[in-house]
């Protein structure tokens, strides 16, 4: 059974009050003696844990490290992430007739997507156990962020793409920033499965979310949160809505929440209810929460427009079940349709994401519909990429050019 509790004292093996420990069987391991990113007694996933839990009282500065004292260092290759915006979006909350509604816009990252907040993390671990490549298996946006701050760490990145089911946008920024791409002829996945066992014979280090601390990084999205909320609104949001691929912004929060509760700043009663969205064509959690189910079952085929979450086997699911569970909180899938639906009315307020972020949106409003959300909770939608990263899926929610003259009257006539 997963475990999850925080508590208990350092173990020897402890760096600077910073451990290893394995969310299935306890185990504890040293976290920068070697490169390891599942419990070598059980291979369940590992989590990273610390002797000290910080208060809000003890973070300072703006971006990702601020949060330093939550983080296992004190600095890390940073291009400036984090410290993105919290928008009020008039029209969808109108649409939606919550208590109030606000929009978590992580596309305004420097690499378009919340990937650079574990990245930060992530390749500052790397640069600690010394290691000679970094690599990744990606839908586009963790390709993106990895080729970046390894090209700013001065470290050469290998990453796995399946073959014809990337946006373009997302292999530009991999390919201009020095990324060796190859693209393998299979799903997410499958992609996922070569680069794990790349990284097991010592050929890379992995960075996707698997790594544990790369998820150290995306908990900071859930500290910026609440904080932005309570300072905007007076209170924490009692919902947090988001899309799921692979889960890992999911267990993040999660973590967050968990450690808030850890250093006495939130009971476990006031946790925001973790609300996961997928594609309906790419929907594992959802299948495996309406079960009651604690694990996911692999879809092997799996297919949305929604590119960033098309992934059938979410490898974060055994800590994002219990986030899910846990806070209270409930998990559904929307149509591409919906979707696109979404994308639109995020940007009649303004706000342009990707189509996977807009699964949040459109999440929110199916459990509205339903019931399922009350009309007195405050929310907050989480979007994870900018419009930029996926232009040809912009372009078709879009309208189409209209043909005119080069004169005014043409223009005039044409409105």
């Amino acid at each position: 059974m997963t475990d999850l509790s925080l508590g208990g004292d350092a173990p020897a093996v402890a760096d600077d009050g910073v451990w290893l420990a394995c969310v299935e069987c306890g185990a504890t391991l040293a976290p920068f003696d070697d490169v390891v990113y599942r419990c070598p007694d059980c291979d369940g996933l590992l989590e990273a844990r610390y002797a000290h839990y910080p208060t809000f009282d003890e973070f300072e500065g703006a971006g990702v490290w601020r949060y330093r004292a939550a983080l296992p260092f004190e600095t890390g290759v940073s291009i400036s992430e984090g410290n993105t915006p919290l928008y009020e979006v008039p029209k969808i909350a109108e649409r939606a007739d919550v208590a109030d509604l606000r929009v978590k816009h992580e596309g305004m990252n420097p690499t378009g997507s919340f990937k650079d907040r574990g990245m930060t993390v992530g390749v500052r671990v790397a640069d600690e156990l010394g290691v000679g490549r970094l690599a990744c298996a990606s839908t586009g946006n963790t390709s993106a962020a990895l080729a970046a701050y390894g090209a700013r760490a001065d470290t050469p990145v290998l990453v796995l793409l399946p073959a014809g089911k990337v946006a373009a946008g997302k292999v530009a920024q991999a390919a201009l920033h020095g990324a060796r791409i190859c693209e393998v002829d299979g799903n997410f996945d499958d992609c996922l499965d070569v680069v794990a066992e790349l990284a097991d014979r010592g050929e890379a280090y992995l960075l996707n979310s698997l790594n544990p601390f790369r998820l150290e990084g995306q908990k900071t999205i859930g500290l910026e949160i609440l904080e932005q909320s309570r300072d905007a609104t007076g209170e924490w949001p009692d919902r947090v809505v988001l899309p799921v691929g692979n889960a890992g912004n999911t267990a993040a929060l999660y973590k967050c929440f968990r450690e808030l509760v850890a250093a006495g700043e939130m009971s476990e009663a006031e946790m925001p209810k973790l609300t996961g969205v997928q594609a309906a064509g790419a929907a594992p959690m959802v299948e495996a929460v309406e079960a009651g189910s604690d694990h996911v079952e692999r879809w092997d085929d799996v297919e949305t427009r929604a590119t960033a979450i098309r992934i059938g086997n979410p490898v974060n699911a055994p800590k994002a079940l219990p986030g899910i569970y846990e806070t209270g909180g409930t998990a559904v899938a929307v149509s591409d349709e919906e979707i696109t639906e979404a994308q639109r009315m995020l940007a009649e307020d303004g706000v342009g994401v990707e189509p996977a972020s807009a699964a949040s949106v459109a999440g929110l409003l199916a459990l509205r519909e339903r019931g399922e959300v009350d009309a007195d909770e405050r929310v907050v939608c989480l979007t994870t990429g900018h419009l930029l990263k996926d232009p040809d899926a912009a372009a078709a929610a879009g309208g189409d050019p209209t043909p005119v003259p080069a004169d005014a009257d043409g223009v005039l006539d044409a409105l």
